[in-house]
């Protein structure tokens, strides 16, 4: 059998651009950055063209895809946005808020799962939204990695995991955020729910739209019928490596194992030891978790010890892809 050659990593220069969006208009996957995490792009209109993503991914089917749009212009033809979809929409867009609402027959069934609402983004990366504009497509993409393991906070993760199974990333540099967006389902505007934490809050959606945000905390089945949105499985987010949770990390154990520490502790440190942010001020840790997360999981520890996270909202994301990483 022919061997694929690895995936080529592209400059965001106006001709890589150019072409990338001329290879997604021809039906190919392209890996993209993102402020939150990179995503591994389709045509979202072409159902041959996602089911490659679910191919490379190894993704099972019941788990739905995000659609990105340049404008708010675009969203229309795809899904029914209601007034409170409107207006979180003018408010954080572009920006890492997902938004769930009832879809039109232009989205392929393999998006949604065969489900009758679509979740769909304005993204907020100055090179994704280039190439978004220059391809003229809306585009399905969910994060580029093998399906259920650490997502990827740069085009290096990228190709360590998928530099065999496609054949374009576009290099944007380091994810800026590094938590996949907050996501919340409005196909009932008048009792909107929290389906998956990020940078925005719950609060800060509750006090836009001046009603209460309830958060569904039931994580779904890998097998089984559709889910609404993605990154509700109990079990994602996960390294290689078996993790243990903590809210404070005490002692320092075996050499085996491996301890991550929301901020530097003080003191010269054994190299078991890692930390996710000098200061442990939260977008720092949030930035650094999953490449944190990679970089442990690839030195073969027996275990990893890690510490929760505490303080402003931010920690509820935080928390949420450590226990999901957690999970067995």
């Amino acid at each position: 059998m022919t061997q694929r050659p690895a995936a080529r990593v592209y400059r965001p220069t106006v001709r890589n651009i150019a072409l990338l969006a001329s290879r997604l208009r021809a039906g190919e996957l392209v890996a993209v950055p993102t402020e939150t995490v990179y995503g591994l792009a389709a045509n979202a209109l072409d159902t041959r063209a996602c089911r490659q993503i679910f191919r490379a991914k190894n993704r099972p089917a019941n788990d739905p895809l995000i659609v990105h749009v340049y404008a708010l212009k675009d969203v229309e033809p795809l899904c029914h946005p209601n007034e409170a979809a409107l207006l979180l929409a003018k408010h954080f867009w572009p920006g890492p808020l997902t938004l769930v609402l009832p879809k039109t027959d232009l989205i392929p069934a393999i998006v949604t799962s065969g489900g009758s609402s679509v979740a769909i983004r304005m993204p907020q990366h100055p090179v994704f939204r280039r190439l978004l504009k220059q391809t003229g497509l809306p585009l399905a993409a969910p994060s580029a990695n093998p399906f259920g393991y650490i997502s990827p906070t740069s085009a290096e993760h990228v190709r360590e995991n998928l530099g065999s199974k496609i054949s374009h990333i576009l290099d944007g540099g380091q994810s800026r955020i590094g938590l996949e967006s907050t996501i919340v389902d409005l196909r009932d505007p008048l009792a909107p729910r929290l389906l998956r934490p990020g940078v925005i809050s719950a609060q800060e959606i509750a006090a836009v739209l001046g009603r209460p945000v309830s958060v569904v905390k039931k994580a779904g089945s890998p097998h089984g019928k559709g889910l609404i949105a993605p990154g509700m499985l109990q079990r994602h987010y996960s390294p290689r490596t078996p993790v243990v949770l903590h809210d404070a990390i005490e002692t320092i154990g075996e050499k085996d194992e491996a301890f991550i520490f929301m901020r530097k502790p003080s003191g010269r440190q054994p190299p078991n030891v890692f930390w996710l942010d000098n200061r442990g001020r939260l977008s720092g840790v949030a930035r650094r978790l999953f490449s944190t997360l990679r970089e442990v999981d690839a030195q073969r520890f027996r275990q990893i010890h890690i510490e929760t996270a505490s303080g402003d909202p931010l920690a509820e994301a935080i928390n949420d892809r450590l226990r999901r990483a957690a999970a067995r």
